[in-house]
């Protein structure tokens, strides 16, 4: 059972004021934690919650957002403390109220991303592991951006594909998709700061229409992975999409990478939700490789 005391304790803690909140209520929409809305009478937070064991992930996950929020740029909930109580993990973060909506809020997303996508570091990768959905995502640091992405992302995906019994046409494709890997990134991109998961669910407008993204997955990296990724399953419209162009356009032949950077993701929902997503990875793979004749 979930100690919502313990927790209501070490928000108090965190915040540096009492806080003895009204029964958790619950909120929909997530499909890999619990999440709760804990409030008393003068404050709100957002409380995800997990087996015990997944600690290491909330702890990941509220070290991406103080390195997005670092930024200044785009909007972020601000962590406040990770745990255990009882048989949970948890990760309480400061709650924002959602729903707002005003004309030039996708394009100020789209600039405001730009914005965090220049805060740099010499190597790609971050400090610490984390994780993409509940999947281990390796970020060990490197300064060649071909290896990190055909080591850690893909080549990681396709032996989780393997171990899950995915063999067959998927592991054929994806061998001589790993040898060409180099053909398919020429461009040179600096590692910038990347939210890492940026699909339309993990991007949302605060009560003032001011843009908020989360559910990081934290790692510097080709900005172009996360352009991608905004267009694998739609939501974010034109106008975002002018305005980042408009403050840092594309190099060319994204058209082609941004099919590869989705590869990663697609390859991880079959390891997560199953083969449902199996033809649509080998798809892909066959594209991409059909780029190189």
């Amino acid at each position: 059972m979930t100690d919502w005391k313990r927790i209501a304790e070490r928000i108090a803690a965190a915040g540096s004021h009492p806080f003895d909140p009204s029964p958790p209520a619950p909120v929909g929409g997530g499909c890999i934690n619990q999440a709760v809305v804990l409030s008393d009478a003068e404050r709100r937070y957002f409380v995800k919650l997990n087996r015990a064991h997944r600690l290491p992930m909330f702890e990941a996950e509220a070290a991406g957002l103080e390195e997005m929020a670092a930024t200044h740029s785009i909007r972020v909930p601000r962590p406040l403390c990770t745990g255990v109580a009882g048989d949970q993990s948890y990760i309480a973060m400061e709650h924002i109220q959602m729903g707002g909506h005003r004309r030039g809020g996708a394009a100020q997303a789209g600039r405001e991303l730009a914005a965090m996508h220049r805060a740099t570091r010499k190597d790609f990768g971050w400090h610490r592991d984390n994780t993409i959905g509940s999947t281990p995502q390796p970020n060990t640091p490197s300064d060649d951006w071909v290896a990190f992405w055909r080591d850690r992302r893909l080549g990681f995906q396709l032996g989780l594909a393997a171990r899950n019994g995915y063999e067959g046409r998927l592991q054929s494709l994806g061998e001589r998709l790993l040898a060409e890997f180099p053909a398919f990134i020429e461009h040179g991109p600096r590692p910038s700061l990347l939210h890492g998961d940026l699909w339309g669910g993990n991007l949302a407008f605060d009560a003032d229409g001011n843009p908020v993204i989360f559910d990081p997955a934290v790692y510097y990296g080709d900005r172009e992975a996360d352009l991608a990724m905004t267009e694998l399953f739609g939501g974010f419209g034109g106008d975002f999409y002018a305005a980042y162009q408009d403050d840092w356009p594309l190099d060319p032949g994204y058209r082609v990478r941004k099919t590869l950077y989705n590869l990663y993701h697609i390859l991880n929902h079959l390891n997560l939700f199953g083969g449902g997503y199996l033809g649509q990875a080998e798809g892909m793979m066959e594209r991409l490789l059909a780029e190189l004749r």
